[in-house]
């Protein structure tokens, strides 16, 4: 083995053992993983009966079922009608229901659906949320009463200055239970906060914890209903900031036992997030797929919130309605791990993305006033300069492997096939003394891969894209769509994404283009047979993935022929061959570990030499 040989293999070595490195946890994560196990094992009893608690009262709430005259016995609901507030500024418009007190619709005025309607998170009678409590041995949901505004104006506008709006159910004048709200000017953060007001002698004496329900039925904002729906699910955030989710795909159910800073119904591009000013105690949440039109999941969690028996209880909180924007969620809650609702990809991945890619592209943003798939041409080609060295080194490579072809033939002449260990060492010795590295055009390839996969995560992402056309492309963040065939293909769809298209024609043209440069033999048709099949594979894969990405495979590729083509054209294959036989007559110094290597060789050749032939 030559030095360069060596070197290959250790880097490679060194790349496995770098992505161990980078992917297992920190010193300050497992420290953090222990402290969070510890509070699990010491708030799993309490959790454990909080949820019997929680399972007895809604088992009773279910088999003796509250009538409205057993309500109005402890809360004021006489002559109370059922009206609906707005609070709105010029970033959202809610509408706060007086049955329950709560939001019942979300609307993001700077945004439309993808069938330009109003982008509605929250649409009425598909959300609801309540306390549970016990009152005077009634169980009560305060979605069942009706609240009393602060105010007689129904429409409060906080686009000049903050405004307040409270719903109180009350018990009498200074007995009350109140949900508060709080709107500043140009803002997607919403003040919540729960406050009761003398209850302690009408909240039942052995209360412990309140608890909230928040139930969502996320509706389809984007064209893609599959795909959007990937994006969709239930997030979380620990007190020692683990933002964890579940599943995306499936039906699941968690009871998380330690602290969590917020629970959020997370979509493609759009976020609901309920924030504790402190932390949430214990909270139970869950997600379903949702099969009625027009929705994607259900997404609902209890919250359990400690209750002592105070005169004057508070329970601040805040609600985050806004766009999975990575400035926008910095701004919000860079303290929080908010940023971490948008899917940058594993630990070094999304580190390169967030470091990187995402400067880049607000950089060609806010300073180049072209269209955005102008601006995804530059961010290319911006990254394949970067990448330019080690594409021109993996080239180089594969030249020197295709000058040597002839010399390579010679040996597989002289040295029948059947001394396939014998063929393979006079290869090597040939590489050694020319000094050629036969992993020289590999290395480079492995090393561009973690940005393609980076690029693979932020493209999805990008809120940037979403609505924002280019050439036949009405929407970079969904797929674009030049025919829709009568019937649907397994795997593919029922559409045409011409960007899909082109990305896998350049891929093909790229690999036979490419096929050119190397030395051909048995083992390498076989090879590139596998890779002609990864475009082929990737039209099913990308068909419905954003045209974005698409665009960006496609002009990476397109780029890299035209890189390939232009040094093909500067590189001389006679003056190259020339200097790799000036190389083979400079001695080859060797190290004390190849040497060793060299001799255990010889010794397993002599041991092989010794063996007993078989009759």
């Amino acid at each position: 083995m030559d030095r360069n040989t060596i070197t290959g293999l250790v880097v490679i070595a060194l790349i496995l053992i770098g992505y161990s490195y980078f992917m297992s946890p920190s010193k300050e994560e497992l420290k953090a993983m222990h402290v969070r196990d510890s509070i699990a094992r010491v708030e799993a009893q309490r959790a454990a009966a909080l949820e019997k608690e929680r399972q007895a009262d809604f088992a009773a709430q279910q088999q003796n079922p509250e009538t409205q005259q057993a309500i109005e016995a402890i809360f004021k609901q006489d002559s109370l009608v059922v009206e609906q507030y707005t609070l709105e500024n010029n970033k959202i418009k809610l509408h706060i229901n007086t049955q329950g007190g709560c939001i019942d619709y979300v609307d993001l005025k700077g945004y439309r659906t993808h069938d330009s309607l109003p982008l509605i998170l929250w649409k009425d009678h598909k959300s609801s949320m309540g306390l549970n409590f016990y009152a005077r041995n009634k169980q009560i949901n305060t979605a069942d009463l009706i609240f009393v505004p602060n105010t007689n104006q129904k429409e409060l506008n906080a686009e000049g200055t903050k405004q307040v709006l409270a719903m109180r159910a009350y018990v009498d004048e200074n007995k009350y239970l109140e949900f508060e709200y709080k709107l500043a000017p140009d803002s997607y953060m919403v003040d919540f906060n729960i406050n009761t007001y003398n209850l302690n002698d009408v909240i039942a004496s052995n209360t412990n914890f309140l608890t909230l329900y928040w139930g969502v039925d996320m509706p389809q904002l984007e064209k893609s209903r599959d795909f959007e729906s990937r994006y969709t699910g239930v997030y979380y955030n620990f007190s020692n900031n683990d933002v964890e989710h579940l599943s995306l795909t499936g039906d699941e159910k968690v009871d998380l036992p330690t602290s969590v800073k917020w629970v959020a119904y997370k979509q493609q591009f759009f976020s609901s997030v309920l924030i504790a000013k402190e932390s949430f105690p214990n909270v139970l949440v869950s997600t379903a797929n949702n099969t009625n039109p027009g929705f994607l999941k259900t997404a609902d969690a209890e919250i359990s919130l400690p209750y002592s028996g105070k005169a004057i209880e508070k329970y601040d909180m805040r609600f985050f309605f806004g766009p999975n924007s990575y400035p926008v969620l910095r701004e919000y809650g860079k303290d929080i791990e908010l940023p971490q609702l948008i899917n940058l990809g594993w630990k070094w991945i999304a580190w390169f993305n967030r470091y990187v890619v995402i400067p880049i592209f607000n950089f060609l943003e806010a300073n180049v006033t072209l269209n955005y798939g102008l601006i995804i041409f530059l961010l290319t080609l911006i990254i394949k300069l970067v990448l330019f060295p080690l594409t021109y080194k993996s080239y180089m490579s594969q030249a020197k492997m295709r000058v040597l072809k002839p010399q390579i033939d010679e040996i597989n002449k002289k040295i029948p096939a059947d001394k396939a260990m014998e063929r393979q060492q006079a290869v090597m010795k040939l590489y050694k003394k020319a000094g050629v590295n036969p992993m020289g055009g590999c290395l480079p390839m492995l090393l561009q891969m973690p940005i393609l996969i980076a690029l693979f995560y932020f493209f999805p992402g990008a809120i940037e894209l979403r609505q924002k056309s280019f050439l036949w492309a009405t929407d970079l963040a969904s797929y674009d769509s030049i025919a829709t065939l009568p019937f649907t293909i397994p795997f593919y769809g029922n559409h045409v994404s011409l960007f899909c298209l082109l990305m896998t024609i350049t891929n093909i043209l790229y690999m036979w283009y490419n096929s050119k440069n190397q030395p051909q033999n048995d083992q390498m048709k076989g090879m590139q047979t596998m890779m002609y099949i990864m475009p082929i594979m990737f039209l099913f894969i990308f068909n419905s993935y954003s045209s974005g990405l698409s665009y960006y495979y496609f002009i990476a590729t397109l780029i890299t022929i035209v890189q390939t083509w232009a040094i093909r054209k500067f590189v001389n294959d006679e003056k190259l061959l020339k200097q790799i036989e000036l190389a083979k007559t400079k001695p080859v110094k060797k190290s004390k570990f190849q040497q060793k290597l060299e001799e255990m060789q010889r010794m397993q050749e002599q041991r092989m030499k010794q063996m007993p032939k078989k009759k």
